[in-house]
């Protein structure tokens, strides 16, 4: 169970990144960010009201809270690695995001994988590594874009830290999740505020007329980011958190998958052996 809702969380999450990239190339990311998690908040909020969720309020949600802060901040660190620094760099270095969960799996409630688990996460991770189509050559990358995306890493490790601990059962969970996007909004809204003051763009050059063609893709990316918190945190409650955890990172295959499929990208030679690593290593956590 653990196995198979960890590799829902990656499909999720891979083609959130996927939407949210596609989305980006004509609105500018925090406000992709922002508007999506505006959808998912209102969809969730019609959750939690036709089930009741409001009765599970208590102080788990802080962690909810927790995840909601983090996230944004994430987001805004990772995106403004991308701008300046070099992709090929920034998207593999903050796939290491699943080192937070990974060690919180080891120090907290004591787990031990057997030694084909280390195996397979190791090789696991050097899949996603290579999938996310790393930079091998190229002008040293600056002090301050490595501290940027490494902070992004730790946020969005943080995040899947967070929302696993933040309910018990799945009514709490959806209450966990509305709070958390709530917050995302909040936080993502004031950075978007502050962008804006300081001269920064808000929206395409067509303004609302590309808003509103873009809602549905708006409304995806929101519920499927959302949906991937919620089967994490279902895999992370019913199994080894270490596993999920390595699972739940290969969302740069589906990725780099879906700009093959969708976008008719070429994959360069070192992510189709990524990708290759990447099913080999989950072969054998699933086995391990």
């Amino acid at each position: 169970m653990t196995a198979l809702f960890a590799l829902a969380t990656s499909i999720l999450y891979g083609l959130a990144d996927f939407g949210g990239g596609v989305l980006s190339r004509r609105t500018p990311a925090l406000t992709v960010v922002v508007l999506s998690q505006i959808a998912a908040a209102v969809v969730l909020g019609a959750v939690v009201v036709a089930t009741g969720a409001w009765s599970e309020a208590g102080p788990l949600l802080w962690w909810a809270v927790a995840a909601g802060v983090a996230g944004p901040v994430a987001m805004i660190c990772f995106y403004s690695a991308l701008a300046r620094g070099p992709m090929g760099v920034v998207s593999p270095l903050a796939s290491l995001a699943v080192l937070v969960p990974f060690g919180v799996g080891l120090a907290a409630y004591g787990e031990r994988p057997g030694p084909v688990q280390y195996a397979g996460g190791a090789v696991a991770l050097a899949g996603v590594v290579l999938a996310s189509g790393p930079q091998l050559r190229g002008a040293p990358v600056e002090r301050r874009t490595l501290v940027l995306t490494l902070g992004a890493a730790a946020g969005f490790g943080a995040v899947f830290a967070f929302i696993a601990e933040a309910s018990t059962n799945v009514t709490g969970l959806f209450l966990a999740l509305f709070v958390q996007r709530a917050v995302n909004v909040a936080v993502g809204g004031a950075a978007l505020y502050a962008a804006v003051r300081r001269g920064g763009a808000a929206l395409p050059e067509d303004g609302w007329d590309t808003i509103r063609a873009a809602a549905p893709g708006l409304v995806f990316v929101g519920l499927a980011d959302v949906a991937a918190n919620g089967t994490y945190a279902i895999a992370a409650q019913h199994g080894p958190v270490t596993l999920a955890a390595v699972l739940s990172s290969l969302y740069p295959v589906i990725t780099a998958l879906a700009a093959r499929g969708v976008l008719r990208e070429r994959l360069r030679a070192v992510q189709a052996a990524g990708a290759g690593l990447a099913l080999a290593g989950t072969v054998l956590l699933a086995s391990g």
